[in-house]
């Protein structure tokens, strides 16, 4: 019961469901933060890296996985939302803890636009946040 969902998010973005596809996008979606593609091998030791990597490029390409360069010279993913496109309308903020080097999506602050000089074009903005998450803060006092 549980893989329908799945199935049908893959469906949505015109994704066909395999095996490796379903177990990806349901590692992502349980670990409730951005991962990397190391978390993902981690999470998936029977999967190779390269299948991890081709199916990352794959939601990426179909809008529906972000990615976040949070600093620390690993991209992190996360899936999108049902009606994301990617645009810089559906760009939010993130936040890198800088204790437990976890990046968390912060969906409910936008990510602020700034407005460009004549002749440039706004594709992307990559917002990040840096300092304590709330475990890691806990444990600090």
């Amino acid at each position: 019961m549980e893989e329908n969902i799945y199935v049908d998010i893959l469906t949505k973005r015109d994704i066909q469901p395999t095996a490796i596809r379903i177990l990806v996008l349901q590692a992502m979606m349980q670990a409730n933060r951005t991962v990397s593609l190391l978390d993902l091998e981690n999470m998936l030791d029977t999967v190779d890296k390269s299948s991890i990597f081709r199916t990352l490029t794959l939601f990426l390409s179909s809008h529906l996985a972000h990615s976040i360069d949070d600093g620390t010279g690993s991209l992190k993913y996360a899936v999108c939302g049902e009606t994301c496109s990617c645009d810089v309308e559906d760009l939010h903020t993130h936040f890198h803890c800088e204790k437990c080097n976890k990046t968390f999506c912060l969906k409910n602050i936008p990510t602020p636009v700034v407005s460009m000089p004549k002749g440039f074009t706004l594709n992307s903005i990559n917002y990040v946040l840096k300092g304590l998450c709330p475990d890691c803060a806990k444990h600090q006092e």
